[in-house]
């Protein structure tokens, strides 16, 4: 007797079966990956010493203001990962 989870996985399967990924794709997704992570990186680096700045001047709203910015840009940024991703699992190029 199978589980509900099996079942679930069964449907799930014939629904949206699973896309084998060539090596190259998996190379591309894992350069995406990398890439985006060192972006993200960078801007988090950037926004924290600009925060810590703006927080030593004790501008709060200022500091709001920021880490609501990096939040965006965070966002963005993986939005843009994801969506790069995606076309590389549809087969379209990306870089």
């Amino acid at each position: 007797m199978k589980t509900a989870y099996e079942l679930a996985m069964e449907r799930l399967s014939k629904a949206a079966p699973a896309i084998k990924l060539t090596s190259a794709q998996k190379k591309q997704l894992a350069e995406l990956d990398s890439t985006y992570a060192a972006k993200i990186a960078g801007r988090e680096i950037a926004l924290k010493d600009e925060i810590a700045k703006v927080a030593m001047a004790g501008d709060s709203e200022k500091v709001e203001a920021l880490q609501q910015q990096w939040v965006k840009e965070r966002k963005s940024l993986q939005a843009e990962l994801e969506e790069k991703k995606e076309q590389v699992r549809r087969g379209t190029v990306a870089k």
